[in-house]
C-alpha cells in the first residue's frame, strides 16, 4: 500500500512538472509574439533537452510546504530560455516568425490539457474511493 501513494505522488509531481512547462512554453511563445515587430528581437526558446537534464539532476526537488502532497517539483528551478536557431533573419534583425509561435502555443495548450485531463481522472479516482468507504 504504501508503493502506491509513493507511486501516486509521483505521477501527480510529473503531471504537475508537465503542466509547469507547459506554461513556460506558453510564455516564451506568447513573449516572441509580443516582440514580432521589434527590430532585433531574437526568437526565445526552451530546449527540451535543457528542461530534461535539470529533471534528471534534481535528486531533492523543493518544497513549497512540508505538508504539500507531491508539489515540490513545481518551484524547481527553470530553464532560462535561449536564442532560437536557425531561423531566418528580417533586414530589422528580428527573426521571429508568427506562425512557428502559435503551433508552439497551441502545442503547450495541448500538453497542459492533456496533463489536466489525466490529473482530474486521477482525482476522481480518489474522489470515488473516498465516497466508496463510507
Amino acid at each position: 500500500m504504501g508503493g502506491e501513494v509513493r507511486n501516486d505522488a509521483t505521477i501527480m509531481a510529473a503531471l504537475g512538472r508537465q503542466m509547469t512547462r507547459a506554461v513556460q512554453r506558453q510564455a516564451v511563445a506568447a513573449g516572441n509574439l509580443a516582440n514580432v515587430d521589434t527590430p532585433g528581437y531574437r526568437t526565445k526558446e526552451i530546449q527540451f533537452a535543457d528542461a530534461l537534464d535539470q529533471e534528471l539532476g534534481t535528486s531533492a526537488p523543493a518544497a513549497t510546504n512540508s505538508r504539500h502532497f507531491g508539489a515540490g517539483a513545481i518551484l524547481a528551478e527553470r530553464p532560462d530560455p535561449t536564442d532560437a536557431k536557425g531561423l531566418a533573419t528580417r533586414r530589422d534583425g528580428n527573426n521571429v516568425q508568427m506562425d512557428r509561435e502559435l503551433l508552439a502555443l497551441n502545442r503547450a495548450a495541448a500538453d497542459f490539457s492533456a496533463a489536466e485531463t489525466v490529473l482530474a481522472a486521477k482525482f476522481r479516482l480518489v474522489r470515488y474511493a473516498i465516497n466508496e468507504g463510507r
